[in-house]
């Protein structure tokens, strides 16, 4: 029979031609990972680019308003030297007083400034943003005097918070009279820089501080300092950033940026969740369809099992039905025998064989059907076959037969086990080809009946170990391979034991094992 070795084959080219369609769908998903991932990495380097220019445009703002500081510094100079030079001609008791070096302040219509005496007296201001009528609105409980108090402390308070930003100049108008001059930027200045921020604010809202980018961390030559980052402020903290690049690190190589001629920037970056997810889409694929193929495997498995438990069925009381007519035609050719002479004792063997054929009517007509088992000694079951089947065994062959109790009281159904039995030594019987020794011995194990047939064969590989019970599995030319899943169904399905290959060794023999519950 090659029906077991066919089914190997279409297993096998099925599996190969599986493997083949696994392995193209992995290189097209692969293909479109690569693509999606070199995307990825040119929105990074065009991320980076970005940061460069927003640099650049930095330096170069930054650049720009120090070179108008520098202007309104030099013209806040040029109007505190002339107020010294007029300063040096005028006396205390002059009526010019303050007229002319406020002549000069007033031609600056554009830079706010603020001038305290030595005891922090407002002498004048000029270009501010506020006046006494703001205050008195804001705070319409105070008086008018009230309201101008608070307005002189806050040109004082303001004109000590621009000396942080730009110097103050004091100089002595008069002997003994000493005024400061507290300036800020400009107007424009401030506008310009205003402008900027909201700029920079948006582009760190659109570019830098998009989540919806990829995580993205721009670092320094030494890649110890975060320039630029859309990562939560938790995951790049100084503890926590070496960890964070070098997992960065591991899932895409570190893109190199020159932002000049002597600055080197690194862009470390991490796969889009997107992308992650179509890295295991295959596989999940994979999974889906490999459960439906399961499902479907046993499904179509249930409906063959079922298929060939009818076939079984079949053809087992087909057997029987066809038997049952030449015995009871051997049954009355038996009974003429007994009546001759000198012909009782082949009447007795005769009768004994057909016993013997009735037996086996009954063990087919069991098959299919609802089995009946019987609380019975075992071991009677066991002796009486073997003392049947010992002068029906080749010469040459040595039978054995141990137990650890004399009566075993086990339900089981005496015809069919005595097939279990008769199936493995026959196998013995072939293995060893009419030559060799069986030992059968049960015993009680723990609650168990065990019950090991043991030949000194010629054994069987692995890959027949796994194989000895597939209906048409067989080694013999001739042979159905039909006797050993015949013999399994009966212990596993209708005696609800367990039927294995204990031991087999190539050359040395096999060792079977029945294992029953008691």
């Amino acid at each position: 029979m090659k029906l077991y070795s066919n089914k190997q084959k279409w297993k096998i080219g099925l599996l190969f031609i599986a493997i083949i369609l696994v392995g193209a769908s992995l290189y097209v998903s692969s293909k479109i990972v690569n693509e999606v991932a070199k995307r990825e990495r040119e929105r990074v380097t065009q991320w980076a680019d970005a940061i460069k220019k927003r640099a650049e445009l930095v330096r170069l703002t930054n650049n720009s308003f120090e070179e108008l500081r520098k202007k309104e510094l030099n013209d806040m100079q040029l109007w505190i030297d002339a107020t010294k030079e007029i300063s040096k001609n005028t006396s205390l008791e002059s009526q010019q007083s303050y007229d002319l070096p406020l002549k000069i302040i007033n031609r600056n219509d554009d830079i706010p400034v603020i001038v305290l005496d030595q005891d922090d007296g407002v002498s004048t201001y000029i270009n501010l943003s506020f006046t006494v009528e703001d205050i008195q609105n804001e705070l319409p409980g105070n008086s008018k005097k009230e309201a101008e108090q608070i307005f002189t402390d806050s040109l004082v308070k303001l004109a000590y918070s621009w000396e942080k930003i730009n110097p103050s100049f004091t100089i002595e108008v008069y002997e003994g009279l000493f005024m400061s001059y507290f300036y800020n930027d400009s107007r424009n200045i401030l506008r310009l820089e205003e402008e900027r921020d909201s700029l920079f604010q948006a582009f760190n809202t659109e570019l830098i501080e998009n989540t919806e980018l990829v995580p993205v961390v721009l670092t320094d030559s030494l890649k110890k300092e975060v320039i630029a980052s859309n990562l939560i402020e938790g995951d790049i903290d100084s503890l926590q950033l070496s960890k964070k690049l070098n997992e960065l690190a591991t899932e895409n190589q570190p893109i190199k940026i020159r932002f000049a001629d002597d600055e080197v920037r690194y862009v470390f970056y991490a796969n889009s969740p997107e992308l992650v997810q179509l890295q295991y889409f295959p596989y999940i694929q994979f999974l889906i369809i490999g459960l439906f193929i399961f499902i479907g495997y046993i499904i179509f498995s249930t409906f063959r099992k079922a298929e060939q438990n009818k076939v079984w069925a079949g053809m087992a009381k087909e057997t029987a039905h066809q038997l049952g007519t030449p015995i009871s035609s051997l049954m009355a050719w038996v009974q003429l025998l007994e009546g001759m002479d000198n012909t009782k004792d082949i009447a007795l063997e005769m009768n004994k064989d057909v016993e013997r054929l009735s037996q086996v009517t009954d063990r087919f007509s069991k098959i299919g059907a609802t089995t009946q088992l019987k609380d019975m000694d075992i071991v009677h079951t066991t002796r009486h076959f073997l003392d049947y089947f010992k002068t029906r065994f080749p010469q040459k062959v040595e039978l054995t037969f141990t137990t650890s109790d004399e009566e075993i009281n086990i339900p089981h159904n005496a015809a069919l086990f005595e097939w279990v039995i008769e199936n493995i030594c026959k196998n013995a019987i072939d293995a060893m080809e009419g030559k060799g020794k069986i030992d059968i011995d049960i015993s009680r194990v723990n609650g168990q009946i065990i019950i090991d047939i043991k030949d000194n064969g010629k054994g069987m590989t692995v890959a027949q170990q796994r194989s000895v019970f597939e209906p048409g599995f067989t080694t013999k030319k001739r042979g159905w391979g039909l006797g050993l899943p015949l013999a399994k169904r009966i212990v596993h399905e209708y005696h609800k034991g367990r039927l294995k290959v204990l031991h087999s060794e190539i050359g040395k023999g096999t060792t079977f094992r029945i294992i029953l519950s008691a």
